[in-house]
């Protein structure tokens, strides 16, 4: 059985050279719709469910530019640490995500999480993990929360109720008092029945009738969150006024003190951010309008959530809901990375964030100029080993400081943006891939051949293709596939994703 999975999980290499790209580039649009058209009514022969039906019939249509950028509505989950968030996250996503740890120095690549309840799609803002000493704790707690509760449109307030209200859970309801968000107060730890007396003490909390659930076992998650989508508008009211036509919108993400600001100055022409060589003290919104390539671009709350310069603990939190946030309001993201230091796990998890995100994607390697001959050859090994896997996206050598080379952004943006919104007629998309499997077929696995019977572009930004097959395609011929739609149809800046259906002939099914 091993070795069997660690075969599906090799790369697929194919034999002899193949002429996929010269023939669909020379083939004529109309005739490849014909052979299209062809292979979608062999499809006919095949069990299909409502969903192919759906994807099948549905034509990728032109952008409305000015129609808004709609963003899922924010359910923040706030509470001091051991009460139970992260199960409750947990317990909301119905699949093991967040860290059940609130230890001090856990370090968390997520905060925001997309969920759905009933067919409501909202994005979950988790506070747990938090870092924190024993001085300020109140304060610290209160803060973390604050930030998230300003992402937020509905908010959920998780208290022990078998310990009930703490000086710390006081700070916190202080603070949601402030902000005059809805607020949903959860008694959690409420096992069974005989506590539920216990959640009717934090009635005095001042938010109105607590509602008994246990995180762990799943009691009373479902009536919570039915209020919480009563509660939640249908798009967040958080950045929900910006519209999708217009500038081309850019995140700027990196980590703490790799030179953002000092990036974002220089292509500003402006000192508009607070530079300070102390690492993460960019604390204001700021959403530039900036001039480039004879374009105006819109850079998009590069900083985000205001965080008090003070707190040097649960750094990793906030610049994590500031880069989720950044890249949910964003079509492309520049991943700034420091040449002069080692790339570390830190600026990887940074970057698969904004794959994660499907967002078009630009790497700039800054402080280019100050690199000498050794630290390029170890950067070059560095890229190497934990690039791979960005190998099609832009690269842009620059100095944020002096502006060297700042001028190279824009096509690196625009090749990135127009990968992005790429879509493949439906016939070359299908004669590319039957000249790809008739050049390299998939490997037989036990005695059989998965075969490809059609495929389609499901949507755009980013591209993301269906293929409906009569068998499990390994996930290195996938890769494959993957690779050579990058190359054949110039996706180069774009994540793209290739998924399948695997679907039986009528009558076969037992």
């Amino acid at each position: 059985m091993s070795e069997n999975q660690t075969e599906l999980e090799e790369e697929y290499e194919p034999t002899g050279e193949d002429s996929v790209a010269e023939h669909i580039h020379a083939l004529d649009d109309a005739e490849a719709e014909r052979r299209a058209e062809s292979l979608r009514a062999g499809l006919e022969d095949y069990e299909l469910d409502e969903e192919d039906a759906a994807l099948l019939a549905h034509e990728l249509g032109d952008y409305d530019d000015e129609a808004p950028l709609r963003l899922d509505p924010v359910l923040a989950i706030v509470g001091r640490p051991n009460v139970g968030k992260s199960t409750l996250v947990n317990r909301i996503l119905g699949r093991r995500e967040a860290v059940v740890e609130d230890t001090p120095g856990v370090t968390r690549d997520r905060v925001m999480y997309s969920a759905t309840w009933n067919g409501t799609n909202f994005t979950l803002v988790d506070t747990g993990g938090w870092e924190h000493d024993a001085r300020g704790i109140h304060a610290r707690v209160a803060d973390q929360a604050e930030a998230a509760v300003d992402l937020a449109d509905a908010v959920l307030l998780v208290v022990d109720a078998t310990v009930g209200a703490t000086a710390t859970d006081e700070a916190i309801v202080r603070m949601l008092r402030r902000k005059k968000k809805p607020v949903i107060l959860i008694a959690n730890k409420v096992d069974d029945i005989q506590n539920e007396a216990d959640a009717a003490a934090l009635w005095s909390l001042g938010f109105g009738e607590p509602m008994p659930v246990s995180a762990l076992h799943g009691r009373g998650t479902a009536d919570m969150l039915d209020r919480a989508v009563e509660l939640m508008p249908e798009f967040s009211e958080h950045g929900g006024l910006e519209r999708s036509g217009g500038p081309r919108r850019v995140a700027l993400i990196g980590r703490p003190n790799v030179g953002k600001s000092s990036l974002l100055n220089k292509l500003a022409g402006t000192e508009r951010v607070v530079v300070d060589p102390l690492a993460g003290t960019t604390r204001d919104p700021v959403d530039e309008m900036i001039e480039l390539g004879g374009r105006v671009w819109r850079f998009v709350d590069t900083a985000g959530i205001r965080r008090r310069q003070h707190m040097a603990q649960g750094a990793d939190f906030y610049a994590s809901l500031r880069t989720q946030s950044a890249l949910e309001k964003a079509e492309v993201a520049v991943v700034l990375l420091a040449v002069d230091e080692v790339l570390s796990e830190q600026d990887v998890r940074i970057l698969n964030l904004a794959i994660e995100s499907g967002r078009a994607l630009v790497l700039a390697f800054n402080k280019w100029d100050l690199l000498d001959d050794e630290r390029r050859r170890y950067l070059e090994r560095e890229i190497e080993q934990d690039l791979a896997h960005v190998e099609w996206a832009p690269r842009v050598n620059i100095s944020a400081k002096t502006g060297w080379h700042k001028d190279r952004l824009v096509p690196a943006l625009d090749r990135a943006l127009e990968s992005w919104d790429k879509r493949i007629p439906t016939g070359k998309l299908n004669a590319f891939l039957g000249e790809l499997v008739a050049a390299h077929p998939h490997p037989l696995r036990g005695g059989k051949q998965p075969r490809i019977l059609f495929g389609t572009q499901a949507s755009s930004r980013p591209p993301r293709f269906v293929l409906f097959t009569t068998g499990f395609l390994d996930p290195g011929y996938r890769r494959f596939i993957t690779r050579r739609l990058r190359e054949t149809f110039g996706f180069e800046g774009t994540p793209i994703e290739v998924s399948m259906r695997v679907r039986e002939k009528r009558g076969r099914k037992k």
